[in-house]
């Protein structure tokens, strides 16, 4: 044994589990009185938060929540889901944010797979939430979030219980759990992936903490910034920026909807600094008429990811006081783990190329291992030479647990000691990643995965469908959008309109095709469907 290892073991005074809950913590100890979180006429500071995150995870405590048990959110972006990104782990269980755009049929899922003991949820869900509640096979418990500003129109009674109301049953002496381990889990995240059914991403403490300073470190974060909301904190946890701003004392400003004209109100009021948004929040805000859009007083910094973004909208918005950086990551890589970062050589190039260079996926984040283009069959990196197409692999500390109740998947997805994105991409012989093809057919609309087999499964159970295929088409707006291929029974008819309603049934809105074209599919001779030719259509 070396001497670097006798009788220099762990210990309370040497080792701490990493967590980012600790973030809040001292946010709280060194800057009491700041403002940290304003939603509307809504202002909160560092101590107002810390204490009701404290009381939220005494109340469910009181309830009889623990470690391991799961909390689930169904919550637009406003200050009751960030404070769950503390007050749901203090008590050592997990926080399972929804996607508040999914149908009842998935919800319900989520809630049954995920073995949701409490619910929290927006009444303005309650449509969707009702439907999900009454298809569970268990009885939870269902937290309203009642909010002024939803639209009241809207607004119906879900729960038994009220946010506020539940909160105030919390003790303000109570003492948070800190991870006895930080492998241990803080956050479940469901993504579509390719099949029917979402998988369940697990996070841990230990990789929500890097991934946070990452983040900071890769961005060029400052101290003091401020913050917009506008990636949902449902996804991927709102790239897991409500750990990463308190760790640097900004001030969160939360946007309950995309709206252009409010976005550069809040931009104006609170001169916000950076926020993060898929290409279409981009082409919105380049889109929007001089009326909805204010002069930026300071340079805006701003993350985009999600379906490639076309390079002009790069051009765009750096006309309008934007800089945008161009980031890559899946929710299994807890958000991105890649970005594009500026190398000054660039500088001398025209702007065309330029836009063309910051439309790449880039090179890996700080707190990444790995970021590799390999033959998936060999294993192997195949030539930086962007042309020969690879699958992007990921390792490193940011890669999640695994999949929820599915080693099968778990242990496909880290085959070879790598995690496999399912995206296919180039190498550049700078090193740089640029994204060529989707391998597993999913198609990323407005920053949302969707399963292109979902949708087939469900054209398939109209009477008139024979066989249905599904493939991304470009549009302007959401980047891309389903359209449906389909090989009708002989004998009978149906109509596109009549698909597209027919999904309408059982589908999320943004899930449901856009367009529907009648044809006879193209087919290997084994029978398998050529979705390569279709999309070769658009």
């Amino acid at each position: 044994m070396s001497h670097y290892d006798a009788n220099l073991d762990k210990n309370a005074a040497n080792y701490v589990p990493l967590t980012p809950l600790s973030f809040l913590e001292r946010a709280k100890d060194v800057y009491p009185n700041y403002e940290a979180i304003v939603y509307e006429d809504r202002k909160y500071t560092w101590n107002e938060v810390y204490k009701r995150a404290i009381k939220f995870a005494s109340a469910l405590e009181k309830i009889g929540i623990k470690k391991g048990d799961t909390v689930s959110f169904l919550a637009f972006n406003t200050p009751e889901i960030f404070e769950a990104h503390y007050s749901v782990p203090m008590t050592g269980a997990v926080l399972n944010t929804i996607n508040i755009r999914l149908d009842a049929n998935t919800i319900s899922y989520i809630l049954n797979h995920s073995d949701a003991k409490v619910l929290v949820v927006d009444r303005q869900l309650h449509i969707e939430v009702k439907k999900a509640l009454s298809k569970l096979d268990k009885k939870i418990t269902v937290i309203d979030i009642h909010d002024k500003f939803a639209d009241q129109s809207k607004l119906e009674k879900i729960g038994d219980l009220e946010y506020e109301n539940f909160l105030n049953t919390g003790d303000d002496n109570y003492i948070w759990k800190m991870p006895e381990d930080e492998w241990q889990a803080i956050s479940l995240s469901y993504t579509s992936g390719t099949t029917g059914n979402p998988k369940g991403v697990v996070y841990h403490h230990r990789g929500s903490y890097l991934m946070s300073t990452g983040s900071a470190v890769a961005w060029n974060m400052p101290n003091r910034l401020n913050f917009l909301t506008i990636v949902p904190m449902f996804h991927c946890n709102g790239w897991c920026y409500p750990w990463t701003v308190p760790m640097l004392n900004g001030r969160t400003i939360c946007l309950r909807n995309i709206d252009v004209k409010k976005i550069f109100e809040l931009i104006d009021k609170y001169n916000v600094t950076h926020f993060g948004g898929a290409p279409i929040v981009l082409n919105m805000i380049t889109g929007a008429p001089e009326s909805d859009r204010n002069k930026l007083k300071n340079k805006v910094h701003v993350l985009t990811a999600g379906a490639p973004p076309p390079s002009i909208i790069f051009k765009k918005m750096k006309e309008l006081g934007f800089e945008v950086m161009h980031v890559y990551g899946l929710t299994e890589t807890y958000g991105h783990v890649t970005q594009c970062a500026w190398n000054d050589d660039w500088n001398k190039f025209d702007e065309e190329k330029q836009n063309e260079i910051k439309a790449r996926q880039g090179v890996r984040y700080p707190n990444l291992e790995g970021a590799a283009i390999m033959d998936p069959e060999t294993m192997k990196e195949v030539p930086k030479d962007g042309k020969t197409i690879g699958e992007i692999m990921l390792r490193g500390n940011v890669v999640m647990k695994g999949y929820f109740k599915d080693k099968d998947a778990t242990d496909k997805a880290m085959a070879g000691g790598w995690f496999h994105s399912g995206d296919l991409a180039v190498m550049h012989p700078d090193g740089y990643v640029k994204i060529q093809d989707r391998s597993k057919d999913i198609i990323i609309s407005g920053g949302e995965n969707i399963s292109s087999i979902e949708i087939e499964n469900t054209l398939s159970k109209h009477p008139s469908v024979s066989i249905a295929a599904v493939v991304a088409k470009p549009d302007e707006k959401w980047g891309e959008v389903p359209c449906a291929f389909i090989e009708m029974v002989k004998d009978k008819p149906t109509t596109e309109k009549e698909l597209i309603s027919f999904c309408k049934e059982t589908l999320a809105g943004f899930k449901v095709p856009k367009q529907v074209v009648f044809c006879e599919l193209p087919k290997t001779s084994t029978g398998k469907i050529q979705k390569f030719e279709l999309r070769k259509k658009f």
